[in-house]
C-alpha cells in the first residue's frame, strides 16, 4: 500500500494543510490543538474502531480531517444540524463496527 498519513499520526499541520489555511493566528492554533483530538475521538467513537484499526484505512484519516475542518468552520453558537457531511458519514458508516 502506498505511503499515507496514518490516522494516529495526524498533526495539526496536516489539518491546516487540508483546510488550506494560510495565516493561522495564535488563537486559531490553540483552537486546533483542541479540535484535532476531538475530531479523532469522534471518528473512533462513531466507528467503534481503535486507533490501530483506523490506521489501516486511509479514508479514516480523511474523515478526521473533514470532521476537524467542520468543527473549525462551525464555531458559531447556532448551527444548522439538519445537514450532515455525506462523505464523512459514508466513510464512518462503512467502517463502523458498533452498529446497533
Amino acid at each position: 500500500m502506498s505511503d499515507y498519513v496514518r490516522f494516529q499520526q495526524i498533526t495539526k499541520e496536516d489539518v491546516i494543510a487540508y483546510m488550506r489555511l494560510d495565516d493561522v493566528s495564535e488563537d486559531e492554533s490553540k483552537l486546533l490543538d483542541t479540535i484535532l483530538p476531538a475530531a479523532k475521538s469522534f471518528v473512533l467513537s462513531y466507528t467503534g474502531r481503535t486507533g490501530e484499526q483506523a490506521d489501516t484505512f486511509p479514508e479514516m484519516t480523511i474523515a478526521a480531517y473533514a470532521v476537524a475542518s467542520d468543527m473549525f468552520d462551525k464555531r458559531a453558537f447556532q448551527i444548522n444540524t439538519a445537514q450532515e457531511n455525506e462523505v464523512v458519514m459514508s466513510i464512518l458508516g462503512a467502517r463502523s463496527v458498533n452498529l446497533l
